[in-house]
């Protein structure tokens, strides 16, 4: 019996996938097809993929021409693929010639000349970009960063940019971009719109979008109340668009990976959560009505794993603040002491106090070590008692989770699926504990 075996993403399938595969088959008398996951994708530089990874290995087996379908998810495995089911044959596509002659020592590689004239690449061109605008104030450099990070993701296209100094974005923005300081006329260039404004407009702009029928990514918090972010995801249902939080961490391979690790018992049970997020960058101590306070700028962030490993329902939480100015509405630090059964978290965020920024989950069996700036690594450790047992975790992480994140939305507005990798009830845990935090709730100033 002759083995043979090709890869590919096989996104979006069609015509060109199709007669690939029946002429890999036509070389043996056994074919696997190694389909790509989605982190292997992301870490090739491929984050244009429309569909998940199940999609794409169901599409395949639809065809029925594969007699086994395997999923490729680490470099080297294709050497190791050979060995293993005792390949005979290996073939890709003639666009890689010559990049796989060195399996030519394990197997034979036959090269196979592409259908001419249909890609996946071409398909994805051809489908029609959501026009985003970006809706901002004073402090744009977040905003300037997810523009620029369009680029790299297919199927989105910048519609329009509404700041309070429009002028400040000529410098990155096409000319044929729309600059304006009006949220409606903004609204009116676009069919979904990216929302950096101050926290305590999230609400209404989010609302008033979604009335409008425009899909909402919003920086977190949502909204200020758990009762507010809970409606605004009620109405985005009800008028049929999608309403995602763009906390970026959420979507780094790194931290994904982190979390299925720690969640799948590979530290036993998790007995504590500390998260640190602070920075004393771009504050300007003059203009604090115009900036980000330190809850709402990091605690999202920080909360983050904690809500994502340990739930929502803890039983307490406690605040110790230490404010900037004499209203004591900017606060420069604040830690957040929360109380679960059998388990607790501690939170420091600062725009005003620096501190090292790591994140350390502890179990019963080892703890996993994630270091400075955990919030866009590429890389943690997790480490026993044992010191011989400790294993380090390295992925690739480009736009610092950015694009990854307008990648999961423009997949949700195409498909009508839910692609975020943040609950809804994550969400509104966020938003409640910075609304106890608001209310002074079992709060302590540090003088």
């Amino acid at each position: 019996m002759i083995r043979v075996i090709t890869y590919g993403t096989f996104d979006l399938l069609h015509y060109g996938h199709i007669r690939l595969l029946e002429r890999a088959k036509s070389l043996g008398d056994y074919l696997i097809v190694g389909v790509t996951s989605d982190d292997f994708d992301m870490s090739r530089g491929k984050i244009n993929v429309q569909q998940p990874l199940m999609e794409r290995v169901e599409a395949v087996r639809a065809l029925h021409i594969a007699d086994e379908i395997i999923i490729e998810e680490y470099e080297g495995q294709k050497i190791d693929d050979i060995r293993r089911y005792d390949i005979d044959i290996f073939t890709v596509g003639s666009d890689w010639k010559g990049q796989f002659d060195y399996i030519s020592e394990y197997c034979r590689v036959v090269y196979l000349d592409r259908t001419e004239g249909v890609s996946s690449t071409q398909i994805r061109s051809n489908l029609q970009p959501l026009q985003i605008g970006f809706l901002g104030d004073f402090e744009t450099s977040i905003l300037r960063k997810y523009y620029q990070e369009t680029r790299f993701v297919n199927g989105i296209e910048p519609a329009g940019i509404c700041t309070d100094d429009p002028d400040g974005c000529r410098e990155f923005a096409r000319p044929e971009v729309l600059l304006t300081r009006d949220p409606e006329h903004l609204l009116d260039s676009c069919d979904a719109v990216y929302i950096v404004s101050r926290p305590e407009k999230h609400y209404d702009q989010i609302k008033k979008a979604i009335l409008r029928g425009k899909h909402v990514l919003c920086e977190s918090p949502i909204a200020l109340s758990r009762q507010q972010c809970s409606e605004l995801f009620a109405l985005a249902r009800e008028r049929g668009v999608v309403l995602m939080e763009a906390i970026k961490t959420a979507y780094a391979t790194a931290y994904y990976r982190m979390l299925l690790l720690a969640k799948g018992g590979k530290i036993g049970k998790i007995i504590s959560v500390d998260a640190a997020c602070t920075s004393l960058r771009d504050l300007d101590r003059e203009k604090l009505s115009h900036s980000w306070n330190s809850i709402c700028a990091w605690g999202p962030t920080a909360l983050l794993p904690v809500f994502q490993l340990l739930g929502t329902k803890y039983s307490r939480i406690h605040f110790a603040s230490y404010y900037l100015d004499r209203k004591h509405s900017f606060d420069g630090f604040t830690k957040i002491d929360l109380e679960y059964p059998g388990a607790v978290a501690g939170v420091r965020v600062g725009r005003g106090v620096k501190t090292e920024g790591e994140l350390v989950i502890s179990g019963t069996r080892g703890y996993i070590y994630v270091p400075a700036p955990w919030w866009k690594t590429d890389y943690f450790e997790v480490r026993f008692e044992h010191q011989e047992d400790n294993r380090r975790y390295f992925y690739q992480l480009d736009g610092e989770g950015i694009r990854y994140a307008l990648l999961a939305f423009v997949r949700s507005v195409g498909s009508g699926k839910e692609y975020s990798y943040i609950d809804h009830d994550v969400s509104e845990s966020i938003a409640g504990s910075i609304e106890a935090f608001y209310r002074r709730d079992s709060l302590a100033e540090l003088t």
